[in-house]
């Protein structure tokens, strides 16, 4: 009551609101138990988030959640019976739960994409090294980032070595307040007059994001290298040389936080797309009966392109299918049904996206600018990336019988583009619609979204996956 009572003293105040088509904040429709629902919802999302910072750890995280709800790993053999509560794992980088449904499969599925790779920091295959008194890590980056933003936050190494004898090391440290932290130093402005005719994303050069991981000299000859060596080595049993067979991220060591007096929002890294993978998975281990069988699927690579064989555009989530069919059918089991299934399927492919801003809100097109706290959006890029009007209707009756709050995202004409995992799937003439929740400060290592936002999409996707 304190949130509604926070929220409606504001708008009584005088402050100027923007809605679409005299739409007003979810908030204000809440009951008293819809609002413990939020809540818990969202300490459940920041509890996982908290771990799950890189695609390997959600994948990790999500079993653990999936085997606890009573699924199991699909295998070669595995029998398909309706009400079976299966998951499989794409080289442990994507993830796809399932629930078998009541109807025959050859009418087609029920599926929510997602990714959850976010924008981040990588290690090069050989990055240690020393200068002027410190050792260093070369690095790259994945996805759109503003480099100047990750200087002089507290960041964390995850990730895995892989060693030729077959086995992994699995690497994290950092995110515990008992750890050690990695952090990219910036420029002092008492010194900086050779860099200040760089503008915006040139102010830090991605060659130049390279963190300090050491200090304390081996020797009179420094030897910071061999330091670091030596620490991999009795830490964690690993060369220099197994770097190259490694995949590490640099990501935000900085928990989840609620912001603001009311704590409505919620800051934390990654929620590019993990928030929706997050929602999807939730609303998959949720539904129990479903008709048409309810496929949550996660995938890797958005942020560079859905590509490699983890990411939307592999045959993986077709190939899937068809083990499903196979499963069912037996030696029946031909081409022709799996493309009709295809065709027949219906698939959200969900994504967060900017909300209008309270300092530049003119990057918007107010009219059809998604806002924070007013729900769910529906993407209407325009120019060919818009899902076909009648099953837009479709998903539009799905959510208005369920009582979700819902809008409107487009961009200024010509500003941005469109689309995420979801042209994969419609180039396997499976239905799709892009939707998914507004955030403040997207692809920066810390943005902002609505709680009631992100307890919504979660009732949206579930929604889908029981609709008839």
């Amino acid at each position: 009551m304190a949130m509604i009572a926070f929220i409606l003293v504001a708008l009584l105040s005088g402050m100027t609101v923007f809605a679409q088509d005299g739409a007003t904040s979810s908030w204000l429709s809440l009951s008293e138990a819809q609002l413990a629902e939020v809540e818990t919802h969202a300490a459940g999302y920041k509890d996982f988030m908290r771990t799950a910072k890189t695609e390997l750890e959600f994948v990790r995280e999500a079993v653990k959640l999936a085997e606890a709800a009573g699924f199991r790993e699909l295998s070669d053999d595995t029998p398909i019976q309706p009400g079976d509560r299966l998951y499989d794992i794409n080289r442990d980088r994507a993830l796809t739960v399932i629930v078998v449904g009541t109807e025959d499969l050859r009418e087609g599925f029920r599926v929510v994409g997602a990714h959850i790779d976010s924008p981040r920091i990588e290690l090069k295959a050989r990055p240690v090294y020393e200068k002027e008194g410190y050792a260093l890590l070369q690095t790259n980056f994945h996805g759109g980032i503003k480099t100047y933003q990750w200087t002089n936050i507290p960041l964390a190494l995850m990730g895995r070595v892989d060693l030729k004898n077959g086995s992994t090391v699995w690497i994290s440290i950092g995110n515990d307040p008992d750890e050690p932290t990695f952090v990219i130093p910036d420029l002092s402005p008492h010194v900086d007059a050779e860099l200040r005719d760089r503008t915006s994303r040139d102010v830090i050069q991605h060659e130049e994001l390279d963190p300090v991981v050491g200090h304390i000299p081996k020797d009179a000859e420094g030897g910071l290298r061999r330091s670091v060596a030596d620490h991999l080595r009795s830490t964690y049993e690993i060369e220099l040389d197994d770097l190259v067979s490694a995949e590490l991220a640099l990501v935000p060591a900085m928990p989840p936080r609620d912001v603001g007096f009311d704590r409505g929002l919620m800051a934390i890294y990654g929620q590019d797309d993990r928030l929706s993978g997050y929602a999807a998975l939730k609303a998959v281990l949720d539904t129990k009966a479903p008709s048409k069988t309810a496929i949550a699927f996660l995938v890797d690579n958005e942020e560079v392109g859905n590509v490699n064989n983890t990411g939307a555009d592999s045959t993986y989530l077709v190939d899937l299918m068809g083990r499903l069919l196979y499963a069912q059918m037996g030696d029946d089991f031909r081409e022709h049904w799996l493309r009709r299934a295809l065709r027949a399927t219906k698939v959200i492919s969900s994504d967060v996206n900017p909300g209008i801003h309270p300092t530049w809100p003119n990057a918007w097109e107010e009219g059809n600018a998604p806002r924070l706290g007013y729900g769910v959006n529906f993407k209407m890029y325009g120019r060919g990336f818009t899902a076909n009007s009648e099953y837009t209707a479709w998903v539009r009756k799905v959510l208005d019988d369920a009582s979700i709050p819902w809008q409107i995202a487009t961009y200024k004409v010509g500003r941005a583009g469109g689309g995420t995992i979801g042209g994969a799937l419609a180039d396997d003439n499976m239905e799709v619609i892009d939707f998914g929740v507004p955030l403040l400060s997207i692809h920066t290592p810390y943005s902002m979204s609505s709680k009631v936002d992100v307890y919504h999409l979660y009732r949206a996707m579930h929604a889908f996956y029981v609709s008839p």
